[in-house]
């Protein structure tokens, strides 16, 4: 089954459509790469998936246990190299503020949000910093 279709619409820019819901997002090439950077790059589109897939499994894990875990929240650096153009590296910062799990159940977490599928699918040329405070 398909999960996303998408289409060039013209002045480098994408539409992507999740097939199951029609939510969609755009994507233009940014501003560096003779783009308009009006919206997501490709690249910043890893870079939002990396934190977003760990988030989210760390959340279900959390959930299962009984761990609350809104509030949390995260930012992301993605950090560019040429020769060839590629993201050399993904600094995320996790933050969760007032958070009432025990230093167990932080590593806990810890340790499946940075073996989330997507951190497992990309490239291990590809650094991931990730720093948790918490």
């Amino acid at each position: 089954m398909i999960t996303v279709k998408s289409a060039y619409t013209g002045s480098l820019r994408t539409k992507a459509t999740h097939v199951k819901s029609g939510n969609a997002f755009i994507t233009d090439a940014p501003v560096d790469n003779n783009g308009k950077g009006e919206a997501f790059s490709p690249t910043d589109t890893v870079a939002a998936a990396l934190g977003s897939c760990m988030m989210t499994v760390m959340a279900i894990a959390g959930e299962k246990s009984g761990i609350d875990m809104t509030g949390m929240h995260l930012e992301t650096t993605k950090i560019m190299a040429a020769n060839p153009r590629r993201i050399s590296e993904l600094k995320v910062d996790f933050y969760w503020d007032n958070c009432q799990a025990s230093e167990s159940d932080r590593n806990w977490l810890k340790n499946v949000g940075l073996n989330c599928p997507v951190a497992k699918s990309l490239s291990t040329d590809l650094n991931q910093n990730i720093t948790f405070h918490f």
